[in-house]
């Protein structure tokens, strides 16, 4: 039986992060949640030359992430994307876990990943 992976990269979003890792000289994309914002929680992403010794690593599209365990559950089945409008560009995280979001967009509302 092969094990999902805890979350994906869309082909975009990856493109993205490599150009962004290259000027950086990063080796990690690290994605996480945090405290804050109107709906309680946010989405964090950091560039980083080490994972941590307890973080989850998944590659997809060439890219190698890491999520910081205390995030984990909250992330998984999530996809990160990189979506471009007229007025913006940004990475977007399509969450299964997601349950609410405020009206800006910037913070939401997540209950952890329940076993299958």
């Amino acid at each position: 039986m092969t094990q999902k992976q805890a979350l994906t990269i869309s082909e975009r979003a990856a493109e993205r992060v490599k150009e962004i890792m290259a000027s950086r000289d990063a080796g990690y994309l690290r994605v996480g949640v945090k405290k804050g914002g109107c709906a309680g929680m946010e989405y964090v992403m950091d560039y980083v030359a080490e994972p941590d010794p307890l973080d989850e690593v998944v590659k997809d599209r060439d890219v190698t992430i890491v999520i910081d365990a205390t995030s984990l559950l909250f992330l998984l089945g999530c996809e990160i994307d990189w979506e471009v409008t007229p007025i913006s560009s940004r990475f977007v995280f399509r969450n299964p876990n997601e349950t609410d979001a405020c009206g800006c967009g910037e913070s939401v509302t997540l209950v952890p990943a329940q076993p299958a």
